[in-house]
Order: structure tokens, then C-alpha cells, then sequence
């Protein structure tokens, strides 16, 4: 049976280079006027019965070649359950095996969040009577979508996916978004309203990019003065934030060197202060004692006083606002601390990670 390669779909990315036998060569295709490129999802037709030989070439020169070590791709045959398969790096190419049982075969660089998925995410929690509103458009005309729940003076916001290839945010958000519409939230939305902007950038995610939007634009490097030609994202979701006030933010990434759960915080802002600061490290330990499945070890070197990039999110909600702004960060390959050796870090885990962050920001949220 002929083989077939195909990324033509919701998020998919690959380029065939060749096909030799049960060899199969490839290339991750560039964000769109970006050099960005790391993402790649695609399917697999006419497997069954062979064992087959990936390789990525083009390795070495992606956004992050060092996240390449001790990665595993993700594969499936429903699209359902995402499986850690044996993958090697050496010499800038990423190979892998597959012996097909069935006919179709997918592999992701992680679980796939797809903008279909988006969609239904977005119309179930409006169908529990959470306010809605489409509060921009993208460059390709897609909706910024954005929820709203409780009636508390605090003023909280989520949002995710600036990187549409960091796909785990959206997971965690489908879990957070689920634990706001039970009554275990009900002591938090009391004492906060909880702004959600489930997805930031769905032209990257609909065209299967790494980091950037349909501009090629770095939606995270665009907050101290973002634009309409250029970030249109941004611009709306900051506009809406001056409107409403920050008094505590999540910010939720992937990261593709690190093995495990971090956040990251605005050390180095022109305002800090050490108050400040300790509202955010409060968090981090809090949530590392309320969950196996989050570390304060790992993590990003801290900004030297005066030196944080303001066009950052966490950085200028934290300087705009005063706000307790956290960049959250999850794996590609595993949280190492609590490892899953058939699933790696997943969807499912993302999503109870964002149960756990909310647990703990509400018993807190007085404290803020």
C-alpha cells in the first residue's frame, strides 16, 4: 500500500523531503515570515504492517535544537490517546520508529489543541451561562474569544497560548476554565472576577506555528506597545485589561528544554519591591506543596534589577498593574520529579495542573 504523509489539516505542519522504502524524511516547515520553527503534527496513511523510520532533518537549527535531548515524540492511532514513542537526536536529526497496527498513524511534536477543539471548549463553557464576548480579530479574521466569571472585587486574569505550539496551555485551560464553572470555585469567584482568554493567538494554531501569529510576530515580546497591523491580539486583550485592572495574572506556556513544571516571575521590573515579590514565590511554594506535579528548583535565571523586558506579559502587567503576574511553564518531554513513562507530560496532566494553580490561588486570593 502506498505511504502517505499529510499535514494539510487544523495545527498540522511536516514537509516531505523524501520517501525511500520505509524511510521517511522530513522537514518542519517555518513559521510563516518567521525563522521560528519547531512545532511540527502530521499524519501517517498506509502503516500497517511496516516498521517504519522517521527523521526530521532540519533539527539543529529549529527555535530550540537543545530541547531535541531526551524529547519524545507524541504518536496515536485514534488521536485520543498520545503516546511517548523511543526517539533519538544526534547530528541534528530526530528519529523515530513506528510499527503500524492499523493503517493511520499521527505524531506530534506534543498532544495536539486544535482550533475545532478551541471551538468546542469555548461553546460548552458559554452553555453553562458564562458571560462571553468576541473582544477582537486576528489578522486572518479569527475571534479573540473571552470569558468572564464571578462578581469579587479582585481582579484575575488567565490567558494562554501566546505560543500556539506550547499547545499544553490550552489543555491546562480547559481544565482551569472546568474547575471555575463548578461549585468548588464558588469561594473564588466570590472573591474575584476571573477574566480567560482561552487562546491568544488562533492564526498560529490554525497554521500549525510555533511562536508566532500570521505575522510572524512574537505575540510575547509585543506588550509595552502592540499594534493593530502587527498584534492585534495583544492589543485587545490589553486594552480590555486597563479596563478591568490586573491584580494577579497567569500566563500559560510551554518550554521545550526544561523537564518539569516552573513559573517564571518579574524580578527586574523598575517597580519591584520585595512585598511585591513575595505574594509571587508565595504561589510557587504553595503550589509545590499542594501537588507532585509542580518543582521550584528548575526554572529561568532571574532579571537583574532594572533589566526585566517590559515587552513581556508577565513583566508589564506586573509594572502596568502591580499585579502578581506568573508566567506558568510546562514540558514538552516530562515533569522529571513525577514522571509518566508511557504519556510523558499530557493534556490530561495540563489540565489538572490548571485545577491544582486555581486551588491555590483561591485560598490565597485574600492575600493578594
Amino acid at each position: 500500500m502506498t505511504l502517505t504523509i499529510n499535514a494539510s489539516f487544523d495545527g498540522g505542519n511536516i514537509r516531505v523531503v523524501a520517501i525511500e522504502g520505509d524511510r521517511v524524511d522530513l522537514e518542519i516547515v517555518k513559521d510563516k515570515d518567521s525563522d521560528f520553527y519547531q512545532w511540527f503534527y502530521f499524519r501517517v496513511g498506509g502503516a500497517k504492517g511496516r516498521t517504519l523510520t522517521f527523521r526530521i532533518l532540519n533539527g539543529a537549527d529549529s527555535a530550540f535544537p537543545d530541547g531535541w535531548t531526551n524529547y519524545h515524540v507524541r504518536a496515536s492511532t485514534d488521536r485520543q490517546d498520545w503516546r511517548m514513542t523511543p526517539t533519538t537526536y544526534a547530528d541534528g536529526v530526530l528519529e523515530w520508529q513506528w510499527t503500524g497496527e492499523s493503517d493511520l498513524a499521527w505524531f506530534a511534536y506534543f498532544e495536539p489543541y486544535t482550533m475545532e477543539r478551541h471551538s468546542d471548549l469555548i461553546a460548552r463553557i458559554a452553555a453553562k451561562g458564562v458571560h462571553h464576548e468576541e473582544i477582537g480579530r486576528t489578522l486572518d479574521g479569527q475571534p479573540i474569544d473571552y470569558l468572564r466569571l464571578g462578581s469579587g472585587p479582585k481582579q484575575v486574569w488567565l490567558y494562554a497560548r501566546q505560543h500556539p505550539g506550547e499547545s499544553m496551555a490550552e489543555w491546562w485551560m480547559e481544565g482551569a476554565l472546568d474547575w471555575l464553572t463548578s461549585p468548588a470555585a464558588e469561594p473564588l469567584l466570590a472573591a474575584a472576577t476571573v477574566h480567560v482568554v482561552p487562546n491568544m493567538n488562533p492564526d498560529g494554531t490554525r497554521r500549525g506555528h510555533l511562536r508566532t501569529n500570521a505575522a510572524g510576530v512574537n505575540l510575547n515580546r509585543e506588550w509595552h506597545e502592540p499594534t493593530p497591523e502587527r498584534s492585534p491580539e495583544v492589543l485587545c486583550v490589553r486594552n480590555r485589561m486597563d479596563q478591568t485592572g490586573v491584580d494577579f495574572a497567569i500566563d500559560a506556556h510551554g518550554d521545550e528544554a526544561i523537564p518539569a513544571n516552573f513559573i517564571a516571575g518579574f524580578e527586574g521590573i523598575p517597580s519591584w519591591t520585595e512585598e511585591h515579590g513575595a505574594k509571587f514565590y508565595a504561589f510557587g511554594r504553595r503550589l509545590a506543596a499542594h501537588t507532585p506535579d509542580f518543582q521550584t528548583q528548575m526554572g529561568y535565571e532571574k532579571s537583574s534589577a532594572g533589566n526585566a523586558n517590559l515587552s513581556m506579559s508577565t513583566n508589564q502587567l506586573a509594572e502596568r498593574f502591580g499585579a502578581v503576574s506568573v508566567t506558568l511553564e510546562m514540558p514538552f518531554k516530562d515533569h522529571a520529579p513525577n514522571p509518566d513513562r508511557v504519556h510523558g507530560w499530557s493534556g490530561a496532566r495540563s489540565a489538572k495542573l490548571g485545577v491544582s494553580c486555581l486551588e491555590v490561588l483561591s485560598e490565597m486570593i485574600g492575600e493578594i
